[in-house]
């Protein structure tokens, strides 16, 4: 029996666990108290983390399908069907890669995910960030010039905080790196200040605030475009110290003029007094912050919310200072220079809807439709990477025949599911016990700088390969090296380039390829600290809190912060013909729970026990109005399906409104999870509209699909 520390890798919080190893088990899970970060803090996802390490319908090989079913292979023979497979494309857009959330939570997919789009020399690449937050992506990169440059609350030092689509008693954070964020909203309140929370669902969050105002799904981007018209007409707008940085505030004025709140309450069912007195707060508050997520992001406006999110921050002097919205600067990150060359979309667009590129991908909705759609380009093979987008993407119905439909399809992802079902080489990747553990993705939202590692708490099996093995043995085919490419020659390849680009003559530090190339992120990074410094600090190095950082991380040509960014003001005039919109009907929205991750536990035991996590919510007066039950079942449909569902009456949310939890439907045949599919629930995505989007970012409209809704 030992002891381990590790970070936990199953949400954004990046929480220390403190293991309990017998042998090659995780026999006991708590919070690390001696955590920089976490400070002992632990979720039921966490202290699941043995059962999920252990579950028996993991897969430890390769898998090859032959005449309809699933036989184990020897990696070798893996490789070398998909190099003959693969490269018999000749033209390369015919094969599409699609990346999903599990990427970024290793450390492997956050290094080699990209190198591995590149190799492929397709344009049809698909990630999961087109359900999720590209518009907050979208929305930064024209107005700081980076995609990355993505401001989060400064929750341990602010007095107000205004909260739209996001419960965080729930999902822990997103896009906002926040161990405990219950402890901290909390802790906030003791403190003498106060928060609220926007939304149609008295979500956990927001039966713990100060206030919570309820609002029509898809509408926060009305409510926030009247909060700004407010600080305007009311003389509210105080810059600080940004003043000199930033441009377009009145081009911003202009914008927001039709949007009074009296304009905006019927359309978004906030009064025009709330709307005021939140702009009153807002500014008057010594430090405030505005932070918006999903709910605000996979709606029709979502960049246009998401930017309006930031300006409020701008207009009332909270971006960039302590208490307000801050950028985090991780310890593998160099400082910027202050200018860059901005941000663009549309270097070209996807073949079949015209839909132009974003960040080097295409909307997710669109999938369907380069498989499906003949002609020169078709997609006709897929490479899927720790996603499911069988049900994570819109018109799942649409989305199954497509994946039945291809030629050939490869999935790097430990479980045979609901996608890799459809998939004729499955590429298992190791449990979290048997990988390195370094977040680098999220700590660019950490509300602390801090730096974690940790090195696998129990060594890989004889007979398994590393995470980083499969992404580079992928890219050396696709590269047309082939499946038995000298790795080691590659990677230090690799890094030799950049040591010639940074100019530094010493060797990286590190037992792995991985390990090497993320001391020499470190040691070139901000801070100066090395992989042997974590390795010595297995609790994390606390780096201090966020600082200022405008103007240094600003890639804009101009160097400033561009309040109204011309893409983003052309779409305002969209936004106001919704205002005029009439809605009759009910709408879906979506929601978290504390022991789910859209559908990566569902197998876990302890998380699927209990109360039934996956029902449809319905308010008291609309169920009685409808002629439902609590604990009946219900027929709901949409323009593209219909589905039948268990009811749960509540006076939690408002009237007009249902809502269901994502990541459902584990009912499929052909599929190796048997937790899950003794808790299958029902696949919300059978109902969500894959002809609905964001422009902007191509983000699938996800909250807000209008719905009919009777007895079954």
């Amino acid at each position: 029996m030992r002891t381990e520390y590790t970070t936990c890798p199953l949400c954004e919080a990046t929480c220390g666990l403190e293991l309990t190893i017998e042998g090659d088990r995780i026999t006991r899970v708590r919070g690390d108290r001696q955590d920089e970060f976490s400070k002992g803090f632990i979720c039921p996802k966490g202290a699941s983390l043995g059962q999920l390490d252990a579950d028996p319908d993991r897969l430890s090989a390769p898998l090859v399908k032959r005449d309809g079913e699933f036989v184990e292979v020897s990696w070798e023979e893996a490789f070398e069907i998909i190099d003959s497979r693969l490269n018999a494309f000749e033209d390369r857009n015919q094969i599409a890669i699609y990346l999903g959330n599990p990427v970024v939570h290793s450390l492997a997919g956050s290094f080699y995910a990209g190198p591995l789009r590149k190799a492929l020399r397709s344009r049809n690449v698909f990630t999961a960030s087109t359900v999720d937050q590209m518009p907050k992506h979208v929305s930064c990169g024209h107005m700081y010039g980076s995609i990355f440059s993505i401001p989060v609350p400064d929750i341990d030092r602010t007095d107000f905080m205004l909260i739209l689509g996001a419960d965080p008693f729930s999902s822990n954070g997103s896009l906002w790196t926040v161990p405990d964020a219950p402890g901290r909203l909390k802790a906030l309140q003791k403190r003498g200040g106060s928060f609220v929370v926007v939304d149609p669902r008295r979500s956990r969050t927001a039966a713990a605030a100060d206030q919570h105002v309820p609002i029509r799904p898809g509408t926060d981007v009305f409510l926030l475009l009247a909060l700004i018209n407010e600080l305007f007409a009311s003389s509210l707008v105080s810059l600080g110290r940004l003043e000199e940085h930033v441009v377009g505030v009145e081009d911003v004025r202009a914008l927001v003029s039709p949007f009074t709140p009296e304009a905006v309450a019927s359309r978004c069912e906030v009064p025009a007094d709330v709307i005021r007195s939140l702009a009153q707060r807002l500014a008057s508050a010594e430090r405030a912050v505005v932070y918006g997520r999903i709910g605000t992001t996979t709606v029709d406006y979502g960049t246009v919310g998401s930017w309006a999110v930031d300006v409020l921050n701008v207009l009332t002097g909270n971006l960039d200072r302590p208490g307000g919205a801050m950028f985090p600067l991780p310890a593998h990150s160099r400082r910027g220079s202050g200018t860059g060359r901005g941000f663009t979309t549309g270097r070209w667009t996807s073949r079949v809807r015209g839909y132009p590129e974003i960040m080097g991908e295409f909307p997710a909705v669109t999938l369907a439709d380069e498989i499906e759609t003949p002609g020169q380009g078709q997609v006709r093979a897929l490479i899927t990477v720790g996603g499911n987008p069988a049900l994570s993407l819109p018109n799942s119905t649409r989305m199954e025949a497509a994946l039945s439909s291809l030629d050939f399809m490869v999935s790097v992802d430990p479980y045979l599911n609901e996608t890799t079902r459809h998939a004729d080489v499955i590429l298992p990747t190791p449990p979290p016990s048997r990988r390195v553990h370094y977040d680098l993705a999220f700590f660019n939202n950490s509300v602390r700088n801090v730096a974690k590692y940790s090195r696998a708490v129990i060594p890989l099996e004889d007979g398994r390969l590393d995470e980083t093995d499969i992404f580079f043995r992928l890219i050396t085919i696709l590269s047309g090296m082939g499946p038995s490419a000298d790795l080691d020659a590659l990677a230090s390849m690799q890094l030799a380039a950049l040591k010639e680009k940074a100019g530094v003559t010493w060797e990286p530090f590190g037992e792995t390829r991985e390990e090497r190339l993320l001391d020499f992120k470190l040691r070139t990074g901000a801070y100066g600290i090395s992989l042997q410094q974590l390795l010595d600090n297995p609790h994390g190095i606390d780096l201090g809190p966020l600082c200022e950082r405008i103007p240094e991380i600003l890639r804009t040509p101009s160097g400033k912060i561009e309040l109204a960014p011309p893409a983003i003001a052309a779409d305002v005039p969209r936004v106001l013909a919704g205002l005029s919109t009439v809605e009759e009907g009910m709408v879906l929205v979506g929601r978290r729970h504390l022991r789910t991750n859209n559908s990566w536990m569902h197998n876990v035991p302890t998380l699927v026990k209990g109360k039934q996590l996956c029902t449809l919510l319905v308010n008291t007066s609309d169920a009685r109005e409808l002629g439902l039950t609590d604990g009946g079942q219900a027929q709901v449909s949409s323009r593209v399906g219909k589905i039948e569902v268990t009811v749960e009456v509540t006076d939690d949310i408002s009237r007009g409104v249902v809502s269901m939890p994502h990541g459902w439907g584990h009912d499929q045949p052909g599929t190796r999870t048997t937790v899950a599919r003794e808790h299958a629930g029902v696949n919300v995505n059978l109902l969500t509209d894959d002809l609905r989007l964001d422009p902007l970012s191509g983000t699938a409209v996800l909250n807000g699909t209008r719905v009919q809704v009777m007895p079954a």
